[in-house]
């Protein structure tokens, strides 16, 4: 299910000069913010929580999964270099898992490790804070990386709609909507961040429970789904 010279062209293609210079940058300013933040304010537990939950989870994870994820197979979709990937004798099931790992692997590195950091830079990890937004952002990290990877596969307009699902749903209507907190990536995550902090200082609209079965549902649909799609790409001479 896995091949390593899959995986090595689409670490390439993510971690080129340019993409990479992107995925640096929101790391880059969450690192910046919490040095600032600690700075004027001190170690405080709920402006920790407030600033991971915000911008870390809210914000970076979920805009590094579309880079990550998009960027796996989009290019190669929208550019036709995908058929001579197709054209070799490599299941496109592994295909699509193996650029799967790949997406999970980098959006992890570029999010939850930065995310980690910043914890303790803020507080030190005190109330488990870095931990717990740390494992979020990890498991964060799986679910977007499978619906970006999808979006990838299904449009040509992938990074378009991922932004929008990123910014606008899960930054806007998943802060602000009640409703629609319950099919929020960000939401789901944050109910294992809460079962990891203590005191009560990470809450989430979604269960436990429930959270863990959606994330993986969403996770293996997308990456089903995605696969079935990549089938019905026809190569020339295929008829």
């Amino acid at each position: 299910m896995y091949n390593p010279t899959v995986a090595r062209l689409t670490y390439r293609a993510l971690l080129g000069r340019r993409r990479a210079a992107i995925l640096f940058v929101l790391p880059a300013l969450l690192i910046v913010i919490s040095v600032a933040v600690r700075s004027f304010s001190g170690a405080d537990d709920q402006v920790t929580a407030d600033l991971l939950g915000s911008f870390a989870l809210a914000t970076m994870v979920p805009l590094i999964g579309v880079i990550a994820g998009t960027g796996a197979i989009g290019p190669e979709i929208d550019d036709g270099s995908i058929v001579y990937l197709l054209a070799k004798p490599v299941k496109r099931s592994t295909i699509i898992f193996t650029k799967l790992i790949v997406a999970i692997a980098v959006t992890m590195a570029f999010s939850a490790i930065p995310t980690l950091i910043a914890g303790f830079i803020l507080n030190g990890n005190g109330q488990q804070i870095a931990i717990a937004y740390t494992v979020a952002a990890l498991v964060a990290s799986i679910a977007y990386a499978a619906v970006f990877l999808l979006l990838g596969t299904v449009t040509r307009h992938a990074v378009v709609f991922g932004l929008v699902y990123a910014l606008v749903w899960e930054s806007l209507f998943g802060n602000l909507v009640p409703g629609a907190r319950t099919l929020s990536v960000q939401q789901w995550s944050l109910a294992l961040a809460q079962k990891i902090g203590e005191n009560g200082v990470i809450s989430s609209d979604v269960g436990l429970p429930l959270a863990v079965v959606l994330l993986v549902g969403v996770t293996v649909a997308a990456t089903w789904y995605a696969g079935q799609k990549l089938r019905t790409l026809k190569l020339a001479g295929e008829e």
